[in-house]
């Protein structure tokens, strides 16, 4: 709250990747890094989550040790979920959907992610699409992300965006990142090179009343990219044995990453915790520069 009375700049932090993306400790020394590095590029971090029914933007040390020592028990949750958790007074892990939601309220508009949800690939059949899409279409907060998780169509997923009319930045890329990868093969609208310019679309947007969200599309530094095919063939795997465990909806997400840092022996795990704190510093720059012109 000083924070935000005093105009600092802040960056939205979820917490599902504390409770559900990583193993414990190393979820919880993850989650202090990438507070750290927002702090060093000059915000101040509001890990978000739900604590006995409770909203919160900003978590104790000891409230994230709590997350991550809890772990999967404690539930995701996203938009449908939030109003049963208040009520029940129970605690939860914010998606990038529930953590926009209450970024949004708390008058937070920047938001560091590792890799947003999206259209998965058998999405003609299962019409599984996350949630993460329609929050990104309706509520005003930008997410700095490597991208839609490797796991997802890609391209069905910019489809989706550009029908709901969200704007995908490509900072210092002219391609969509793959999460573990830098590129795509798929386009971004526009690129920019400059923190401030993207500060500037995003001033732009909102204050024309357009509402909705931005994606800064930010590729995994290059040091720590996984090969193409070799983390294509891992996924086709995961999803295959998914597949045929009847693994759905929620859990499928959790599962896939889960068992794709297996089969990569830890690779895949060391790439998704450095593209975080990569967007977490980004992140940082560009609130930053959106205070400066606000």
């Amino acid at each position: 709250m000083a924070a935000l009375n005093d105009r600092k700049p802040i960056v939205a932090l979820e917490s599902t990747i504390i409770a559900h993306g990583m193993p414990y400790p190393q979820n919880v020394e993850t989650a202090k890094q990438v507070e750290a590095a927002v702090r060093k590029s000059g915000a101040v971090p509001a890990t978000i989550a739900l604590l006995h029914g409770r909203l919160k933007a900003g978590l104790s040390p000891e409230e994230i040790h709590f997350l991550g020592q809890e772990g999967a028990k404690i539930p995701k949750v996203s938009r449908r979920d939030l109003p049963r958790i208040v009520a029940e007074g129970k605690h939860g892990a914010t998606t990038v959907a529930s953590t926009m939601i209450i970024a949004a309220m708390a008058g937070i508009p920047v938001f560091a992610t590792g890799g947003i949800g999206g259209v998965h690939r058998d999405a003609a059949q299962s019409m599984d699409i996350s949630a993460d899409l329609q929050e990104l279409a309706r509520t005003n907060v930008a997410v700095i992300t490597a991208g839609a998780k490797a796991i997802l169509d890609l391209h069905l997923t910019l489809e989706y965006l550009e029908t709901f009319g969200v704007p995908v930045i490509g900072y210092q890329t002219d391609e969509f990142p793959a999460f573990y990868t830098r590129r795509s093969g798929l386009g971004v609208d526009v690129r920019y090179d400059q923190v401030k310019d993207i500060a500037k679309i995003l001033q732009a947007k909102w204050a024309m009343g357009l509402d909705g969200g931005v994606i800064i599309a930010n590729p995994i530094p290059e040091a720590y990219q996984m090969k193409p095919d070799v983390i294509e063939k891992v996924i086709q795997e995961a999803l295959e044995e998914a597949k045929q465990k009847s693994i759905k909806g929620k859990h499928i997400t959790p599962f896939l990453l889960a068992r794709i840092e297996q089969l990569t022996k830890g690779e895949s795990l060391f790439s998704n915790i450095q593209l975080v704190l990569n967007n977490a510093r980004l992140a940082g720059e560009i609130a930053t520069a959106l205070v400066r012109i606000l």
